[in-house]
């Protein structure tokens, strides 16, 4: 099976292949239903022959050590069919199911997920049981090009010379998790009826244009489609595999969704107001809330069976109908359940950690200021350290809004002068050490050190922390006259105040503490910035309605590889917090937001001819530019390298990979958690 090819491979007059996996090779279909007879015979009792032994050529392997001999699929589901309410699981997998190499050994059933969340963090449900893609990337994967990009939902994909057409097959056979026919008329669907819809989808993301016109999906045969383009959009098959994108065409049940779309039913608006909405489009949104809406059928492992917000946890149950085996031909996932306590105090969180609640926890509590507390309580609760290698590139990245609707502080934040002022007046050293337990290294926005992308300018410009230098360049700025408080007078004489609005969440950030230093600095040369802290939700809701003087988020994306994610070297997306309406302005194409200046508009152009074009030589020259280019612009303040993260993982949760990438990549996601296991008795 071909790879795809880059550089001038790609003027050949051919199209490259991709049915390429890190899993292993499929099994027969005649060692399914092997399998299968064998399971029905097994029933419940866990136990088995040498047909079903994971160890090689049924030899036996330390009981302590390996997984009990298994069936074609899980005891709880054995007995559903054996009591009339399944089918067998033959027909309940596809005709060629996507085959997951365990990352340390074959699992055995049964067993729950225990984790949690910080309030209604659904982001953590996406990256943990909600990461099935259409693409999906390689396990370990570094870096964002397409060879890191393996079949997920889709079989298997074809790209054209110069990737303005892609032909996808889907698995034949392939169910929703309530047993209707998955299919390439729920592609379509998703597709022309929702994503195209601007009812339902007023924008279509970047990810669907090329030359700023939408692409064109149609159906091929049953199971197959075509993405084509009317200029090439090189990156298409990379965000495929994203959190961002990858799950828009998979996540759309045509045959439930179409009963409360105005298209498809007279009864949608009746619907509605029968459900207290206002109209059809309201509905049909709380119908495909994945997290909201316990009976939209999905692809995933696991599907929730109560809302986010409903208790005090959510719980997940095993999909009947997931799509994947492992190599012994098992249906996966492992584990019967995923339980998510959801807590509201991060205290609490951590107190769970210790007493070994968690199987596998990574979000919130696992920080450089709580890790000496959880390595006190390893032994006591039976979990180990697992690295992190970090693809984030700053841990407090300070966006004013240069765009603000304010006339005097949209001409204050653009003054570069005043940025690179504030920038020198931080003391990043003194911030690591109190805040980062002594570990990071100064460092603006930028690519990380490891990456081909990194711009040592860029990374550590205005970063020397020098009260003198600061003063200079505010004085420079305009700024020089102050009230009697010491305060700088802006253009309009009034002095300048503004507010840093962060998350309470702050993800182990310190971020209150971060800014409460950074607020002593630039009160010492005469800017005075007051920080608050609000509720996430709050957050965005401000954030989004560009109602705010400044924001503090993380550098989350674009350590390693930024080429589908440059938020933060020029406003490319809703995450580009220092200028959220040149960002609008360049995904609509200007039909919205407000035209940016004419540099800005210069490397928005380089960044769509580096997506235009599939040669992986040009498009590493112009993504260099466009990082160059952000040096000049300099668009927001950094505090500090983030170091290597950690997670927790119980000893008795298993086939967790020894290493994982912690960024948006999105882990644990790629590491295929439904072949997790757990041995807790």
């Amino acid at each position: 099976m071909a790879r795809g090819q880059h550089g001038s491979q790609h003027a050949q007059d051919r199209t490259d292949r991709i049915d390429r996996t890190d899993q292993v090779d499929r099994p027969s279909r005649r060692r399914v239903l092997e399998l299968c007879a064998v399971s029905l015979a097994v029933g419940a009792s866990g136990t088995g022959c040498s047909l079903l032994s994971t160890s090689p050529q049924g030899k036996k392997r330390d009981a302590g050590k390996t997984a009990q001999a298994k069936g074609a699929e899980a005891p709880m589901l054995a007995r559903q069919v054996e009591a009339g309410k399944l089918p067998p699981v033959r027909r309940r997998l596809p005709k060629k199911p996507l085959v997951v190499k365990p990352a340390e050994r074959i699992g055995r059933y049964g067993g729950t997920w225990h984790a949690a969340m910080l309030g209604a963090d659904t982001a953590w449900l996406d990256r943990t049981i909600g990461y099935d893609p259409l693409l999906r990337w390689r396990p370990g994967a570094r870096t964002f090009d397409r060879e890191q990009v393996v079949p997920g939902v889709a079989e298997s994909f074809e790209v054209n010379a110069d990737a303005s057409e892609y032909t996808f097959r889907l698995r034949e056979g392939m169910r929703w998790s309530d047993g209707e026919p998955f299919t390439a008329d729920d592609i379509v669907f998703a597709y022309e009826d929702v994503l195209l819809n601007k009812k339902i989808s007023p924008v279509l993301a970047a990810a669907y244009l090329a030359g700023g016109r939408p692409a064109r999906i149609s159906r091929t045969d049953t199971y197959g489609f075509k993405v084509t383009f009317d200029e090439p959009n090189a990156l298409f098959a990379q965000r495929m595999a994203t959190k961002a994108y990858g799950l828009d065409l998979v996540k759309h049940p045509r045959h439930y969704l179409s009963k409360f779309h105005e298209k498809y039913s007279e009864d949608a608006d009746r619907l509605a107001r029968k459900g207290k909405f206002t109209d059809w489009v309201a509905l049909f949104g709380a119908k495909r809330d994945r997290w909201a809406n316990p009976e939209l059928p999905t692809l995933d492992a696991w599907v929730i069976t109560n809302a986010v917000g409903t208790g005090d946890r959510v719980v997940a149950t095993r999909n009947p109908y997931y799509w994947k085996v492992d190599p012994d031909g098992s249906q996966l996932p492992y584990l019967d359940e995923f339980v998510n306590s959801v807590v509201s105090d991060p205290e609490v969180m951590l107190l769970k950690a210790t007493n070994g609640e968690f199987d596998f926890q990574e979000r919130t509590i696992t920080s450089l200021r709580n890790k000496p507390v959880l390595a006190r309580s390893r032994d006591k609760g039976h979990y180990r350290f697992l690295d992190m290698v970090n693809a984030n590139m700053n841990t407090a990245i300070i966006s004013l809004n240069l765009c603000h609707k304010d006339p005097v502080k949209r001409e204050i934040f653009r003054n570069r002068d005043f940025r690179v002022g504030l920038s020198h007046a931080i003391n990043r050293r003194e911030i690591i050490v109190a805040a980062y337990q002594r570990q990071g290294t100064p460092a603006q926005p930028a690519p990380r050190p490891e990456s081909a992308f990194y711009d040592r300018q860029l990374a550590t410009q205005y970063t020397e922390y020098d009260v003198g230098l600061a003063n200079q360049h505010l004085d420079r700025a305009g700024y020089r006259e102050r009230d009697r408080s010491g305060v700088r007078l802006g253009p309009d004489g009034s002095p300048i105040r503004f507010v840093v609005e962060i998350a309470s969440q702050d993800y182990g950030f310190g971020w209150a503490n971060v800014m409460d230093l950074v607020r002593g600095y630039w009160r010492a040369v005469g800017v005075d910035m007051s920080v608050h802290a609000e509720d996430g939700s709050l957050f965005y809701e401000r954030k989004d309605a560009n109602t705010f003087d400044a924001v503090v988020w993380q550098g989350d994306v674009g350590g390693m590889d930024p080429r589908l994610e440059p938020r933060y070297y020029m406003p490319y997306r809703d995450e580009s917090n220092f200028a959220l309406p040149w960002a609008e302005w360049y995904q609509t194409r200007g039909a919205g937001g407000e035209e940016p200046p004419e540099a800005v508009r210069r490397q928005m152009s380089l960044y769509d001819q580096m997506t235009a074009t599939a040669d992986a030589d040009e498009q590493n020259r112009l993504l260099h530019e466009v990082v160059a280019m952000a040096r000049e612009q300099f668009y927001a303040i950094g505090i500090c390298l983030p170091p290597k993260g950690y997670s927790i993982v119980r000893n008795d949760f298993h086939n967790v990979p020894t290493m994982m990438i912690e960024s948006d990549y999105p882990e644990p996601g790629p590491t295929n958690p439904e072949q997790y296991f757990t041995t807790r008795q």
